[in-house]
């Protein structure tokens, strides 16, 4: 492995210490107004960007996803050690590994009063399965033959070979149950069973969403929630310390997170996480194709630093795509210690020398436009400067980030995977070379014949140890190959009103604490 090289930490301290003076200017000039309270038991959460799409048929961004949770209800769900349990299935079997039987909880309704059935079940699998409405959940069904409906409140999947992560499709995040009339326009008036109903949405501004009294188990004590849409981080901090909002949750600069945490109003409650960070790259452009260029921006990314200084160490170190403490996680694979000069001989050797302006090659990253991911960019401006690399940032708005990255317009994208990459199939749906957009999320267009046998393999494999066994050569050959540069595991953190108390945030990120949130004291 190479050596680590000897990093300049007070000049990278001065460089991130120049890129946030406007953070301490806006807090000295804060208000410390607290606005008057109408209702203790509705919440303002502050968010950095609008959902996407409502529909969990098609939602695919974090967002979308997070807020989906809390409205539709899914066949399982997980909990914090990713073990599943029964949401609208009362009980479920195996009883062979082609054949799932979910025998659902009698009573449910969705939102305006319909009965929830086996029928609504079917349609929304049936709608996904459908090529004709494009969504973008169609792969991860596609070992679906037919679903029967025998009665009910019964549902059998029938499958046309073994899928170890079937599961994973069922929770309300993946695939929420819609009912089985939901329209083109379901978006705009979305229709579930969760905890939560849908109010209204303005576009860019907010998403409101109240509490379900028909809920089918424990009402939500938090009678409303308005998501607001606060794409700015100073702002939402601003937000919090004068009281007009009441939570956010890893939105926020770590440099803020400390001053707004000696606000006698305010508390902060954190736990390590599973979203994944990485520098996503695209495989078709002439120079990223070569691995060595890949590897050689892996040594020149000082991850350590960007993590002690911008994160405040709120994130862990990825050495891949699985959590650390997952059962399949692999330690053993290639690591890429920060090494600025072993870059450099790395990047000689693949034929790209500096040229006379000291420039070797000239690449593009699109991230978003928060706050957080502008830093990181600018950040690795400078790392990679030092190794001859001209990097332009190009922050975009989310929908139009998502937007190029699944058409595959872009170099190098820095992103986050909320919740996908905590099971195995992940390494399919990534990484396998048939499961490109919309069929998968394989955006960067990797192709590795081993890598699409492993998978195959995987995705059938029942029996956990032989499971493992196979991801964790994924693992090393994902290590080496560098489709994905993963650079950390982001923590949970969110700073909250001090009266909801130490709130019981989920590892992944979601907004499900919200349905036990407490309404006393607020």
């Amino acid at each position: 492995m190479p050596r680590r090289a000897n990093r300049s930490t007070s000049k990278f301290r001065l460089f991130i210490t120049s890129l946030l003076p406007y953070v301490v200017a806006s807090f000295c000039l804060a208000s410390c107004s607290h606005s008057s309270r109408n209702d203790p038991s509705s919440i303002t959460f502050l968010i950095e960007s609008s959902p996407t799409n409502l529909d969990p048929r098609f939602a695919t961004d974090s967002q979308s996803q997070r807020i989906d949770g809390l409205l539709f209800s899914g066949l399982l769900e997980r909990d914090n050690q990713m073990n599943f349990h029964g949401d609208l299935a009362e009980s479920w079997s195996t009883p062979d590994p082609l054949t799932y039987v979910f025998h659902l909880r009698r009573g449910v309704r969705f939102h305006d009063g319909r009965a929830l059935t086996a029928t609504d079940v079917k349609a929304t699998f049936e709608f996904i399965m459908n090529p004709a409405n494009k969504s973008p959940k169609r792969g991860a069904l596609r070992m679906v033959t037919s679903i029967e409906t025998p009665d009910d409140a019964t549902v059998i999947f029938h499958l046309s070979q073994p899928f170890a992560s079937f599961s994973v499709n069922l929770i309300p995040s993946a695939i929420g149950i819609v009912p089985a009339n939901a329209d083109a326009d379901f978006s705009r008036h979305p229709i579930g069973s969760g905890p939560f109903r849908f109010v209204q949405q303005s576009q860019d501004e907010e998403v409101v969403v109240e509490r379900n009294p028909q809920y089918s188990r424990d009402a939500a004590q938090i009678t409303r929630v308005r998501f607001r849409v606060v794409p700015d981080g100073v702002v939402r901090a601003l937000e919090l310390r004068k009281g007009s909002a009441d939570l956010e949750m890893s939105s926020l600069s770590p440099d803020i997170i400390p001053v707004l945490a000696r606000q006698p109003d305010l508390a902060v409650t954190d736990r390590p996480g599973t979203n994944l960070t990485y520098l996503g790259f695209n495989l078709e452009d002439p120079v990223l194709s070569h691995r060595e260029v890949r590897q050689a921006l892996a040594l020149a990314t000082d991850r350590e630093a960007l993590v002690r200084f911008l994160l405040h160490g709120q994130a862990k170190l990825a050495a891949g795509v699985l959590p650390p403490d997952h059962w399949a996680a692999e330690p053993n694979v290639a690591q890429y210690p920060y090494d600025p000069a072993r870059a450099k001989q790395v990047l000689d050797a693949a034929g790209f020398p500096r040229k006379q302006d000291g420039v070797r090659l000239q690449l593009t990253l699109k991230c978003s436009t928060e706050e957080q991911a502008r830093l990181i960019g600018a950040a690795l401006q400078e790392q990679w400067r030092r190794v001859g690399i001209q990097l332009e940032l190009r922050p975009l708005e989310l929908a139009t980030l998502f937007s190029d990255v699944a058409k595959g317009n872009f170099q190098i994208t820095y992103q986050r995977w909320v919740g996908a990459n905590t099971d195995p199939d992940f390494f399919e749906y990534a990484f396998s070379s048939k499961r490109f957009p919309p069929e998968g999320a394989n955006r960067g267009h990797y192709r590795s014949p081993r890598i699409d046998a492993l998978t195959d393999q995987i995705r059938v494999e029942m029996n956990q140890e032989k499971r493992k066994a196979l991801c964790s050569e994924v693992q090393k050959i994902l290590a080496e190959d560098l489709p994905y540069l993963p650079m950390w595991f982001n923590d949970v953190v969110s700073v909250h009103r001090r009266s909801l108390g130490t709130l019981d945030l989920p590892s992944t990120g979601n907004y499900n604490f919200l349905a036990t949130l407490h309404a006393s004291g607020n």
